[in-house]
């Protein structure tokens, strides 16, 4: 049986879809930014990306956490 995906990963398949780039193309831009705190990151991905802010926040969280684990 498949475990449910929760947390900021839940939301990536509706990411994927509406915004048509794979999660990892996100996650590189958001590595390739100069900015570096949490808000700053979601909304440039707002305002340059055009991302609603459930799905900036999630990608952002996810990316951050990703980050925080190496």
């Amino acid at each position: 049986m498949t475990a449910e995906v929760t947390g900021p990963a839940a939301y990536f398949p509706s990411i994927e879809k509406k915004y048509g780039r794979p999660i990892a193309e996100w996650k590189e831009l958001i590595r390739a930014s100069p900015l570096t705190k949490h808000m700053e990151l979601v909304n440039w991905l707002k305002s340059e990306h055009g991302l609603g802010h459930g799905h900036a926040n999630a990608l952002v969280a996810h990316t951050l956490a990703e980050d925080a684990g190496k």
